[in-house]
């Protein structure tokens, strides 16, 4: 008899050793990718770290029992089954297990066919209903759904805002800092709105010079400057009936400042060299991860232009301060990175998200993201250890601690550009790529660091 999906994952908890070797020994013989343990508590680490299709686990244990791992399985995996097993089986016991959630309830002594036929069941049922997500992000259409993964509550009130704003075409910005995913958020509000079949445009402001930034968004007449010998359509006419992104808007200069405000007011564009305006109908959306406001009290970005932006503001936290994403984000990244590279990485160790749960994490989501990739790619097995992450993660949080405080953000932030520039060998224009910001603004971060020194 072999598994009908041999690359399951099991997760066996059971603290009387000579149950727990024969259940690994049949459900490896089965196909099966199988993680034991005889502790409950490594077990509860294990569901924190790794992803699992199904957990088979004993009842009773000493410390934490089956009940306490049914219930974090729950929490941090709802798509996996847990099979309960006990040698003191009553009927309010099992009703109990099949309330909190557990797919099935075997009493001890138990036969080996029951075991795997419970199991096999059990991993068809998690297989179909993945599946059955699969088909549905495809009926979302060719262009994907866009996945914000979270299960904090600020992030979900957050989503929940999006999702209403995103119909009423109104503008929006959104703040947050580097790596955040603001540029996620964007997406999904042009997912969700009317507009989700037309044109969707992202273009960072802070990445061209002021001429070529004007004659990126608004576009020529031909004849206007010399090279000019055709008329060209700006993004903003370009992304008609759909959404323009407009990235690290703070960065576009006063001059442009005027003309997007036009844009905002008349909802037409001026080309350059023209003389009739152009009526448009876009939606736009716009980011930063400076202070805005104190942008516009310095007279950086104009008062007006800001009220016309800021209609709605989503301001997205960072991921220190939703630790209880990073688990949940391991495993999304995991799963992309993965694919992508064709190898079998199931997850990370304990003491490595344990490494991951204390970093602060300076660079965000991006960071992570990368972080995992590089684990993936490094590891030679298919769990992710804590000596396949970056030393500068433990580094930087054990010097701060040996000068006797909490690092400041921007010390954080400042640690993790030189580790980067590291990586890519000190080049500028890599760096600011994997940083996710144009390389005048890395510029700017370095020169500060030298002023201030």
């Amino acid at each position: 008899m072999t598994a009908a999906h041999p690359n399951a994952r099991l997760l066996i908890v059971d603290d009387e050793e000579i149950a727990l070797k024969n259940l690994q020994h049949v459900m490896t013989r089965e196909g099966y990718a199988v993680t034991a343990t005889k502790s409950g508590a490594r077990a509860m680490a294990l569901l924190e770290a790794q992803e699992f299709d199904v957990v088979l686990t004993d009842l009773r244990m000493e410390k934490v029992d089956g009940m306490e791992i049914l219930k974090r399985c729950r929490e941090r995996h709802p798509d996996a089954e847990v099979v309960l097993i006990t040698g003191y089986a009553t009927a309010e016991s099992a009703v109990r297990a099949m309330k909190q959630g557990a797919f099935y309830y075997l009493a001890k002594p138990f036969r080996l066919d029951e075991v795997r036929k419970v199991v096999a069941e059990a991993v068809a049922k998690v297989m179909l209903r993945r599946e059955n997500q699969a088909l549905r992000e495809q009926l979302d259409g060719y262009r994907g759904p866009v996945r914000i993964v979270t299960h904090d509550p600020a992030m979900l009130k957050l989503l929940e805002m999006a999702r209403q704003v995103a119909p009423t075409d109104c503008s929006v910005l959104i703040s947050g800092e580097s790596g955040t995913g603001k540029e996620l958020f964007a997406r999904y509000l042009h997912h969700h709105s009317g507009r989700r079949d037309g044109p969707y445009t992202a273009v960072n402001c802070g990445a061209f010079s002021a001429d070529l930034l004007a004659n990126e968004l608004f576009g020529h007449e031909k004849g206007a400057f010399t090279g000019a010998t055709t008329l060209k359509k700006g993004l903003v006419e370009a992304c008609a009936g759909g959404t323009l992104f407009l990235d690290e808007v703070t960065e576009m200069p006063p001059a442009m400042q005027v003309k997007l405000l036009r844009v905002l007011q008349e909802r037409e564009v001026l080309r350059l060299g023209g003389t009739r305006p152009v009526k448009v109908d876009i939606r736009i959306l716009a980011a930063s991860n400076r202070d805005i406001a104190a942008a516009v009290a310095n007279g950086a970005f104009r008062r007006d232009l800001y009220f016309r932006l800021n209609v709605v503001d989503l301001h997205i936290p960072p991921l220190r301060d939703r630790r209880d994403d990073i688990p949940l984000l391991v495993q999304h990244f995991l799963q992309k990175c993965t694919a992508r590279m064709n190898k079998r990485v199931l997850g990370v160790s304990p003491e490595a998200m344990a490494v991951l749960m204390a970093y602060d994490f300076p660079g965000n989501v991006r960071e992570l993201e990368n972080i995992i990739e590089r684990g993936a790619a490094v590891t030679a097995s298919d769990t992710i250890e804590a000596e396949h992450l970056p030393a500068g993660l433990t580094e930087m949080t054990s010097v701060r601690r040996r000068e006797g405080r909490l690092p400041t953000l921007e010390e954080q932030e400042m640690d993790y550009i030189d580790r980067v520039l590291r990586e890519v060998g000190g080049n500028q224009s890599a760096a600011a790529q994997v940083l996710g910001i144009n390389r005048s603004s890395l510029w700017r971060k370095l020169k500060g660091r030298e002023g201030g020194g």
